[in-house]
């Protein structure tokens, strides 16, 4: 009898222990908490309810209950696009973009698109890459380079109409990088060596131009100075030029140096008389 008694205490501990973790299980599962930055989307028996889970405590259903948690902060993915330009050039480019989830339509994402990779993959790429076509289309590849801002500007108007209806917010895009295909790139190569050597072609011309303007000046001067040196041969009889004349002789000489200069009183003579005293030997006294 004490046996049976004791059997019977201990399978009523084990039940109270199974209920009580049951209770236990219960009530942690009967309620969640949503972080900052975070929205909830609580689904009841695989059925998405309406209202999403903002930051706090929140009762749900036990056992019958899930609830999503989504990322409301700032996202960012890079994303590849390709298109052509209105010239019928291949350009390429990749994107940054910042995003967010608008918190009031978390719940139709959820129905929609499912997890953020699902949008990222099925929404965010495709509709990069149609906004991309859109902008690039409407501007030469030239125009892509110099206008970049502009593209810029497009692609973002673009894609946030595109990416508004989906319930996700862009913030920010960055153009990370334009590629341009190698026919383009080559002919780019060739229009700025072609420049380099217009610009060189243009400095030697130059150059030669002024040369010439410096022969010119030259020539103008020897001009000048014979039309003097005629005006003086004119007006002198051509004495002092001559005068001059064997006085540069004397002073650049040469070898043989005149050691005197000797002036005529004449005022007629035109031309000094020069000598060199070596060019006389004393005559030798008789022995």
């Amino acid at each position: 009898m004490v046996l049976k008694n004791q059997y019977s205490q201990n399978w009523q501990a084990l039940v109270g222990g199974i209920l009580a973790a049951a209770l236990l299980l219960l009530s942690f599962s009967s309620f969640v908490i949503i972080n900052p930055g975070q929205a909830g989307v609580i689904s009841i028996l695989g059925k998405a309810r309406d209202g999403a889970l903002l930051e706090g405590i929140h009762i749900k259903p036990p056992l019958i209950s899930t609830v999503d948690i989504y990322d409301l902060t700032v996202q960012k993915f890079e994303v590849p696009a390709q298109s052509s330009t209105k010239d019928l050039q291949d350009l390429s480019a990749s994107f940054a973009i910042n995003f967010r989830l608008d918190p009031m339509k978390v719940v139709e994402i959820r129905r929609k698109q499912g997890t953020l990779q699902n949008i990222v993959s099925k929404i965010i790429a495709p509709q990069t890459q149609e906004s991309f076509k859109v902008a690039a289309a409407r501007r030469t590849v030239e125009e892509a380079i110099t206008k970049r801002e502009e593209l810029k500007q497009d692609f973002d108007t673009a894609l946030g109409d595109r990416l508004d209806k989906y319930g996700i917010i862009i913030l920010d895009t960055s153009v990370v990088d334009l590629a341009f295909s190698p026919e383009f790139s080559k002919a780019v190569e060739e229009k700025q060596i072609a420049e380099q050597r217009a610009q060189r072609a243009v400095y030697v011309a130059q150059e030669a131009e002024q040369e010439a303007q410096a022969d010119i000046n030259r020539a103008k001067g020897r001009a000048e100075a014979q039309r003097l040196l005629a005006e003086t041969l004119r007006a002198q009889g051509g004495q002092l030029v001559l005068q001059k004349e064997a006085i540069e002789a004397w002073r650049q000489g040469g070898s043989q140096m005149p050691n005197v200069l000797v002036m005529s009183g004449d005022s007629n003579s035109s031309v000094p008389f020069l000598f060199n005293l070596g060019n006389f030997q004393q005559p030798s006294m008789p022995e």
